[in-house]
C-alpha cells in the first residue's frame, strides 16, 4: 500500500511546534540508520491546533536498540515491550513498528511482534491517531486516510469497526473520548458498531479502562466524556450505580468547574475522582436521621462503603487511592458540620491527604460562595499550623525482618 504524502505546504505543522526533546530522539534514530516518525496522539493533536500533552515515536529499532542508542532509556512492559526516553520528569515513548492481527475479532492477550511502519498504522485504532510525521522533512505521511477525517472531522476505525472493538473493547471507551475531548462527529459504521459490542466492555481489563477514566478528569472534558458514556450504554455496564445519580446536576457541576480549571490547576486523581462520589455522599447522608454530629469514623465507613457501591463490581480502586478518597469525602463534615453552625477553634489534621480535602472544598466554595469566609479561616488556620510530616514506623533494634 503507497501512503500518501503530505508536504509542508499542505498542513499547519510547523517545526517551531514540536518538542525539543522528541525532534532530538527522531533525529539521533535516523542519524544511526533507523526509521523513525512521530506518530498517534500529538500529530492528531498538532492537526486539531491542541498543544500535545505527550509525544510517541515510532521506529524501526527494536527495543534493546533503542536502550544502546539512548543512556536516559527504560524498557517497560509485556504485552507493549516499550522504551522511555526521559528528560527530566518529561518522559518520550519509542515503539518499535509492529504488526498485529486485524481481521479476527479475537480479544488481542498479545502485541509484541515487530513489523513495517505499513503493519504498524493499520493495526492502531482510529485513522486519525494513525498518521506519521517526519519532523525533518516536514511530512505526513497517511496509509489510512486520517488527514482528509481530521480535516472533515470525524473518526472512523482503521478496518472493521465491529472486528476493531471485539479486538480491543477499550477502544470504545476511547471512542468516546476523542468525541468528547475534540467534538469530533463518529462514522456511522463505528456507531453501529458500537451499540452493537458495547456489552463487550466488560471483557476488558479495569485498571486499562480506569485509567482512560482517570485521564479523562484530567482532560478538561470529563463532562461531555461521562454525559456521552452514560448516553451510549457503557456507564451502565461498567458502573450502573453512578449511572443512576446522573440525571441530577451536581455530579456535573463538579465536573464542569474542574474541567475549566483543569488547564491552570493539576488537581490529584483522587480528588477528581472524588467529584463523582460527593453529591451522592451529601444527598445519602441528607436521608440519614441523627440525633447529634456523627463521629468522622462512622462517616469513613460509610465513605469507604459508597466508594464500593459506585465503583461496584467491575472496578477496584488502589487502597492508597481509596483512602484520600475517604479523607476527602469525611473532611468536608470537619469544614461544615451536619449539626454545629458555632465557631469553634479549628484544629488541623496531620494527615497529609488535609491539604487534597481543602482544596476539594475550595472547588465547593466556588458553586457555594457562601462557603467562602469558611473556607479562608481553614486555609489561613492550615498556613500556620505546623507542617505535616510523614512518619515512618521504626524498627526495634534486633527485630526479626519481615521477608
Amino acid at each position: 500500500m503507497q501512503p500518501k504524502i503530505y508536504s509542508i505546504d499542505d498542513h499547519s505543522i510547523t517545526a517551531d511546534k514540536i518538542d525539543k526533546h522528541a525532534f532530538y530522539v527522531v533525529e539521533k534514530l535516523k542519524q544511526n540508520g533507523y526509521i523513525a516518525y512521530l506518530v498517534g496522539g500529538s500529530v492528531r493533536d498538532l492537526l486539531l491546533g491542541k498543544k500535545p500533552k505527550d509525544y510517541d515515536i515510532s521506529t524501526s529499532a527494536k527495543p534493546e536498540e533503542i536502550k544502546a542508542l539512548f543512556r536516559n532509556c527504560i524498557l517497560i512492559g509485556k504485552r507493549f515491550r516499550l522504551a522511555h526516553v526521559r528528560f527530566g520528569r518529561k518522559v518520550i515513548e519509542v515503539a518499535t513498528f509492529r504488526t498485529g492481527d486485524t481481521e479476527t475479532s479475537d480479544l488481542i492477550v498479545r502485541d509484541n511482534d515487530f513489523g513495517t511502519e505499513e503493519q504498524d498504522v493499520l493495526r492502531r485504532d482510529f485513522t486519525i491517531n494513525g498518521l506519521f510525521y517526519d519532523p525533518e522533512s516536514g511530512t505526513i505521511i497517511d496509509y489510512v486516510g486520517g488527514y482528509p477525517d481530521i480535516e472533515k472531522r470525524v473518526l472512523r476505525t482503521i478496518g472493521n469497526p465491529e472486528v476493531r472493538f471485539r479486538q480491543d473493547p477499550v477502544r470504545m471507551i476511547r471512542l468516546l473520548k476523542f468525541k468528547a475531548r475534540f467534538d469530533l462527529d463518529i462514522d456511522e459504521k463505528a456507531h453501529d458498531a458500537l451499540d452493537i459490542c458495547k456489552e463487550d466492555i466488560v471483557k476488558s481489563s479495569q485498571a486499562r479502562i480506569f485509567e482512560e477514566l482517570l485521564r479523562m478528569l484530567e482532560s478538561g472534558s470529563s463532562s461531555a466524556f461521562f454525559k456521552r458514556l452514560s448516553e451510549y450504554g457503557l456507564l451502565s455496564l461498567l458502573m450502573p450505580n453512578l449511572d443512576k445519580h446522573l440525571d441530577s446536576p451536581e455530579i456535573f457541576h463538579l465536573l464542569d468547574f474542574i474541567d475549566a480549571e483543569t488547564k491552570d490547576v493539576e488537581f490529584s486523581r483522587s480528588l477528581l475522582a472524588t467529584c463523582l462520589l460527593f453529591p451522592i455522599f451529601e444527598k445519602e447522608l441528607g436521608k440519614k436521621t441523627f440525633e447529634k454530629e456523627p463521629h468522622l469514623g462512622a462517616l469513613t465507613q460509610k465513605a469507604n462503603k459508597l466508594i464500593d457501591h459506585i465503583f461496584y463490581p467491575f472496578f477496584h480502586i488502589p487502597r492508597r487511592m481509596r483512602g484520600t478518597m475517604i479523607f476527602i469525602l469525611t473532611s468536608q463534615y470537619r469544614f461544615i458540620p451536619l449539626f454545629e453552625k458555632t465557631k469553634r477553634k479549628l484544629r488541623i489534621p496531620k494527615d497529609p491527604n488535609f491539604d487534597h480535602a481543602l482544596d476539594f472544598f475550595k472547588i465547593r466554595c466556588s458553586l457555594n460562595p457562601e462557603f467562602d469566609p469558611i473556607y479562608e479561616r481553614w486555609k489561613e488556620a492550615s498556613i500556620k499550623a505546623p507542617p505535616k510530616k510523614r512518619t515512618r514506623k521504626r524498627r526495634r533494634k534486633n527485630a526479626p525482618v519481615k521477608k
